[in-house]
């Protein structure tokens, strides 16, 4: 039988020692850059931190994803195999990965895009419309930042403020007009528990 989204698994992450996150959707989603905020937040907790970005050749459409760890440990290899986290923004993407959370991860989905359906009793399921609540609150393209926020309310692997200035520190000079926006996605997401 599969499981719904409000069926969740008791048991809290420990991210004492470290996380391992993969985060997968389309490209033009913004999979890597909120895999970078993620590492850039995590430089700033005094983390060791990796990020790899992985994505198919086309600019739009194709498949993206990103490997986050973060660590009070040095990182002997940046891949992430078994996610703590999984941040799936598409139904593919969910599909190909969700078997591969570790028992107690975590799943976090945009059910703008993704249907949850899977058999699996042990690990926690959440999700949050994030590119429709990007949209209504005239952010549109930045579910991404959104899902960012509702993974920090989850998760507690950092702060707003440090996530906050990753986002200054991870804004491209010629989008810094888009730095407040981002901030408002990341505020909304936090708030959106």
């Amino acid at each position: 039988m599969a499981r719904q989204v409000s069926e969740v698994v008791e048991e809290g992450l420990d991210i004492s020692q470290g996380l391992n996150i993969l985060l997968a959707g389309f490209g033009g989603q913004g999979i890597l850059f909120a895999g970078k905020i993620l590492a850039y937040a995590g430089l700033l907790d005094g983390r060791e931190v990796s990020w790899l970005p992985s994505y198919g050749p086309e600019m739009r459409g194709g498949t993206a994803s990103c490997s986050v760890r973060l660590s009070s440990e040095p990182i002997a290899s940046p891949i992430v195999t078994e996610p703590d986290v999984l941040v799936a923004f598409n139904k593919p993407s969910f599909e190909n990965f969700v078997d591969k959370v570790k028992p107690g991860g975590l799943v976090l989905v945009d059910d703008t895009i993704v249907e949850v359906n899977t058999t699996r009793a042990d690990i926690r399921i959440e999700s949050i419309a994030a590119a429709r609540i990007a949209e209504e609150n005239g952010l549109k393209g930045l579910g991404n930042v959104v899902a960012v926020g509702k993974l920090l309310a989850l998760t507690g692997i950092s702060t707003v403020p440090q996530l906050e200035i990753a986002i200054d520190k991870s804004v491209s000079a010629k989008h810094t007009d888009l730095i407040d926006f981002n901030k408002q996605a990341l505020a909304i997401g936090y708030a959106h528990v």
